[in-house]
């Protein structure tokens, strides 16, 4: 996600540039031809203002559309932020030896306590992971200036090794992982360190993760309607055409400046709503996973009082991951 407030030119340049000096060669060649030659290439500037109003619309339209992906994948984070935070006082709280135990049983409830908070933080930062690596039908595309190496490696220092190689060579890794808790929540109550109550009360925050979990696999694997892009981007390029046309009989020469800006604004606007509609490419302008599982691990630490605190991350250059 962008964070900073002023977006460097060559940002948008590094992405229209192409279609950019497409467009302007069609204008210094419409410009020098009827110059040179003398043919009045020149059209009225009505149907032009039609098409660039109609396309304005348009692009509103699909932007707006493309924004609404783009913030309820923001959404669907910020709920999984919530539940963690839940997920931790419930495990913490409620999961507790019998009064009038032993020691080992009471070591054994905090073992068990321990073992479901670093299984949700390998959960946060698998699903992450997963998202940034399934295959999507919209298109799977790599960010040219910023990149972000997402492995599944990453969460193995949260897991016992044998459950971390089966959870590596999942198909599903973050929901294998919560068929797990859901396991390990009834071995507790075998034990008796969780009531029924409280069990429905856990396995019911389990089911919110399962659903958080399906709603941003569904944005990940929908893409947004192809005929939407594919016929913005062709009025785009009509008008980019047209243009030149209209302005020769009020510009002159100076329909190819024009013509760059009025094409320069029309193209960012294109690539923005491009970019913006699929959340979980692991762009520089896609959902911060990064930095919201590193603090859900943190808010998992801070209020147990077990382990390191990792560091909040940074962003790069005005970026969060």
């Amino acid at each position: 996600m962008i964070v900073r407030r002023s977006i460097p030119l060559r940002w948008a340049l590094f992405y229209v540039w192409k279609p950019v000096v497409a467009l302007t060669l069609v204008s210094l060649a419409v410009v020098v031809y009827d110059d040179l030659v003398g043919h009045d290439l020149r059209i009225d500037t009505l149907p032009v203002s039609v098409l660039g109003t109609a396309l304005a619309i348009y692009l509103g339209f699909r932007s707006n559309n493309a924004y609404e992906r783009w913030w309820e994948a923001r959404k669907i984070w910020g709920l999984l932020v919530n539940y963690s935070r839940a997920w931790t006082r419930q495990v913490d709280t409620m999961i507790t030896a019998p009064m009038g135990g032993n020691e080992d049983a009471r070591k054994a409830a905090e073992d068990c306590r321990g073992e479901l908070l670093d299984r949700h933080v390998a959960f946060v930062h698998g699903l992450r992971i997963h998202l940034r690596n399934m295959k999507s039908v919209a298109h799977e595309t790599t960010d040219e200036l910023y990149t972000a190496k997402n492995s599944i490696q990453e969460i193995s220092r949260y897991l016992a090794p044998s459950e971390f190689t089966k959870v590596s060579e999942a198909d599903n890794p973050p929901n294998l992982l919560l068929h797990t808790q859901g396991r390990r929540l009834a071995s507790a109550a075998q034990q008796g360190w969780l009531s029924d109550y409280r069990w429905v009360q856990l396995d019911q925050t389990l089911v919110e993760f399962n659903n958080i979990q399906g709603r941003a696999e569904r944005i990940k694997a929908t893409a947004f309607p192809r005929a939407y892009s594919a016929a913005q981007r062709m009025l785009v390029f009509v008008h980019g055409s047209l243009l030149p046309f209209a302005l020769l009989d009020v510009a002159g020469w100076l329909t190819i400046p024009l013509a760059v800006i009025i094409n320069f604004v029309f193209l960012v606007l294109d690539y923005v709503s491009s970019r913006t509609e699929d959340p979980f490419e692991n762009r520089m302008d896609d959902t911060p996973m990064t930095g919201l599982s590193r603090n859900i691990e943190i808010n998992v630490r801070e209020a147990t009082g077990t382990g390191h605190l990792p560091a909040k991350v940074d962003t790069v250059d005005g970026v969060m991951f």
